[in-house]
């Protein structure tokens, strides 16, 4: 049989070698939980994407579509916006999604092109951008850094 051995802490107030940060420490649960609320959020945009292109009748497409419609911009913007505070970039990042969204509805009535796909399909084709371009500057900027290192 073998015994495991638990080492007591330094008292300069480092981890052991190889452990845990959270090593001794109760866990956080809420700290857990807003991955998984991401993850049902993300879940639940998609799903309303998916039954509003489908055209499916069902009395969840009203509020998931329109959950899609405020959250893709949103999470793109907000994600731009890594330098505010959380509440102060929530309010641009809602707001700014409600532009991207009257924007868009406006562009599609000018041109006589109305559709609910369209209208959902441009939503997610800005969204995606903004992200994408998000995604170039984060890796030019690491780039940068580590050649001038």
């Amino acid at each position: 049989m073998q015994t495991i051995r638990i080492k007591s802490r330094s008292s300069d107030g480092e981890e052991p070698s190889g452990q845990d940060p959270g090593w001794g420490r109760p866990r956080d649960p809420g700290k857990d939980l807003v991955p998984l609320l991401a993850g049902v959020a993300m879940t639940v945009a998609l799903v309303g994407a998916v039954l509003a292109l489908a055209d499916v009748d069902s009395s969840l497409r009203g509020p998931f579509t329109l959950f899609f419609l405020l959250a893709a911009p949103s999470a793109a913007i907000g994600a731009a916006l890594r330098g505010l505070e959380p509440f102060a970039r929530t309010v641009v990042s809602v707001a700014g999604a409600i532009a991207v969204d009257l924007l868009v509805a406006q562009g599609m009535l000018a041109v006589h092109r109305w559709s609910i796909g369209g209208g959902i399909a441009a939503v997610t084709a800005i969204s995606s951008l903004l992200l994408l371009l998000v995604l170039v500057r984060r890796l030019r900027g690491r780039t940068a850094k580590r050649q001038t290192s």
